[in-house]
């Protein structure tokens, strides 16, 4: 079966800030120079949903309102569960690219699939509790990847390890690094990796759940700016 690799996948990034009161840093890494998807630029942990993410348990779930914020204007073709393989998908790219650990100690109740081996044998089982919904996008058509992108906000203090050792991240990100959020403009970055990082900054030091949840919507009819639980798109939004 031939694979579009141009359709919207679902996918997950995790936004990790360190000391947010007094000298706010995020956890950055560099994509490869071969890398279909935004090659050689600086990004976030992240990645799409496997199959496998929504058969994985979570020790404790995302918040309700966070779960409510995510399923506001769920594309049609996505189902409801996918809350739940979002908040685990962020947890496991996490791990894969960086090596560090969001959860809590505990036993599984199952046994884990392949991609949760090494994690599991940490002994720790995934928590999306203090995981915070705050950034949605979507990737423009014409680009040879596409995600419908969930930003999830947390703070570094809640991950378990070192948290400047990254010996057990996979090689998908390189030159891994906690960035002063006052000098990650100087970074090649995505256009939304700059957005998403203007909200963060303007929210700091608070990393609660925001009122409303950016969202850049970008389908194949047009292309605009909204807030979840916020204001439907004027027409400056729509073009018009």
């Amino acid at each position: 079966m031939t694979v579009d690799k141009t359709a919207i996948r679902d996918a997950a990034t995790v936004i990790v800030v360190r000391d947010p009161e007094t000298n706010p840093r995020i956890l950055m890494g560099q994509r490869g120079s071969k890398a279909a998807f935004m090659p050689n630029k600086f990004v976030f942990p992240g990645g799409a949903v496997d199959a496998e993410d929504y058969d994985v348990p979570l020790a404790t779930p995302l918040s309700d309102q966070c779960c409510d914020r995510l399923l506001d204007d769920m594309r049609p073709e996505t189902p409801d569960s996918a809350v739940h393989a979002l908040a685990v998908a962020a947890i496991r790219e996490l791990w894969e690219e960086t090596g560090l650990i969001l959860g809590g100690k505990g036993n599984w109740d199952i046994p884990p699939a392949a991609d949760w081996t090494d994690y599991a044998a940490t002994g720790h089982v995934p928590s999306a509790q203090s995981m915070q919904f705050v950034f949605r996008a979507i990737t423009p058509p014409g680009r040879p990847r596409r995600f419908d992108a969930r930003f999830f906000l947390i703070n570094a203090d809640i991950l378990s390890g070192d948290l400047d050792d990254f010996s057990r991240a996979s090689e998908e990100l390189s030159h891994l690094q906690w960035v002063g959020l006052k000098d990650a403009r100087s970074f090649d970055l995505p256009f939304i990796t700059e957005v998403v990082l203007a909200e963060i900054e303007g929210q700091l030091p608070d990393l609660s759940a925001p009122a409303s949840v950016p969202f850049f919507k970008n389908d194949d009819e047009a292309g605009w700016f909204k807030r979840l639980h916020g204001r439907a798109p004027s027409e400056a939004d729509l073009g018009g």
